[in-house]
């Protein structure tokens, strides 16, 4: 026993005199400092030339694109991502961490559907000192898509509808069916290839201010939503512009990649569950048309797809419907200004995904 506890008393001497040698030998002789400096050399050379690019800018016609350049600089500048976090996947992350939600207060409106549904509507009408439209009734009003579980309070919607708020602009947000704590009245959700909810929403807010500017802004599969009411409406939309951020180009391609293991770990099983506890919420809706037990089995969105949203929308496969929610197969029947945002690294859109058919 003592020979064990002198061992261990001169492993642990042994051990204190290596570290306390390396500390001194790094730091005394210049080698650690050395280091540090290579490592943020180099770390600044590869951000600078791998990292930091200017956007690529895609356009429809010149005229657009001569406008973009004038009226939106940054689109000409190069973007340096947060130094010590660039990454999408991260940043993703890290987001709901470090961002505030400022206070927006809302008035909600409830609005029946043709099938005896009903959607939820939340209102920023602007009306305090707001001298630059005074006048509601000519008043621009934004449509606001948030993702595809978002609601009216996500931080990203709040922060649009501040900024909009400084621009004298007047928002509602649109929420998807049984997703903003209102009751679900038919057995029918939503998804990115259906539009019939959004037409619904543009014709009510079109016909409440018939003389005010109509825009809309969508984000992720709101952005999708958005750009395939686009592409089959043309030019018989009351919208007269719209702006896209971080929209899914192709469902496929977006499916896969958030298949690969560690972005089913971060993001893909997360959400699946978010898609499911909607589902809970309202079951004795839906389990009277489908087989809700399995559906909550679903490891990733596309088995949720598989086992519940295409089958809603009477697609005869999943196949069909992400061919048909895909918003590349109607970007080139776009007839409307419309500005689209996407990140190369996003992981919701592989960065190829979106010139696929352009």
């Amino acid at each position: 026993m003592l020979g064990i506890i002198s061992l261990q008393g001169l492993t642990r001497e042994l051990s204190l005199y290596l570290e306390s040698q390396v500390r001194v030998g790094l730091l005394g002789s210049g080698v650690g400092l050395s280091l540090v400096l290579g490592f943020g050399a180099a770390y600044a050379c590869y951000y600078l030339s791998v990292i930091a690019k200017r956007p690529q800018l895609v356009a429809g016609g010149e005229a657009l694109c001569r406008f973009l350049k004038q009226h939106c600089p940054a689109v000409t500048e190069t973007y340096y991502p947060t130094v010590w976090c660039w990454e999408g996947r991260a940043q993703t992350l890290l987001r709901p961490f470090i961002t505030v939600k400022p206070h927006v207060h809302y008035h909600n409106e409830l609005i029946k559907t043709a099938d005896g549904g009903q959607i939820s509507l939340d209102w920023f009408s602007n009306d305090d000192d707001n001298t630059r439209y005074p006048d509601a009734d000519t008043r621009p009003t934004i449509l606001i898509l948030p993702g595809l579980t978002g609601t009216s309070r996500e931080s990203y919607i709040l922060h649009m509808i501040k900024h909009s708020e400084a621009l004298g602009y007047r928002c509602v947000v649109f929420n998807n069916r049984g997703v903003a704590g209102e009751n679900l009245l038919t057995p029918r959700t939503y998804c990115a290839a259906n539009t019939e909810d959004l037409e619904t929403v543009i014709q009510h807010v079109n016909t409440l201010y018939p003389e005010a500017p109509l825009m809309a802004a969508g984000v992720s599969m709101g952005g999708m939503l958005l750009l395939n009411y686009l592409g089959k409406t043309g030019r018989q939309t009351p919208l007269q512009g719209a702006a896209v951020f971080s929209a899914g180009w192709e469902v496929f391609e977006s499916a896969t990649l958030l298949e690969k293991p560690l972005n089913w770990i971060l993001f893909n099983y997360y959400l699946t569950t978010c898609l499911q506890a909607s589902i809970m919420r309202h079951r004795s809706v839906l389990e009277k048309q489908f087989n809700i037990d399995y559906v909550m089995k679903a490891k990733s969105i596309r088995e949720f797809d598989t086992r519940f949203t295409s089958v809603m929308f009477g697609y005869p496969t999943n196949d069909h419907y992400y061919t048909d929610a895909s918003p590349c197969h109607r970007v080139k029947s776009i007839e409307i200004p419309v500005l689209c945002l996407n990140a190369v690294d996003d992981v919701f859109s592989p960065g190829h995904g979106e010139f696929l058919y352009v």
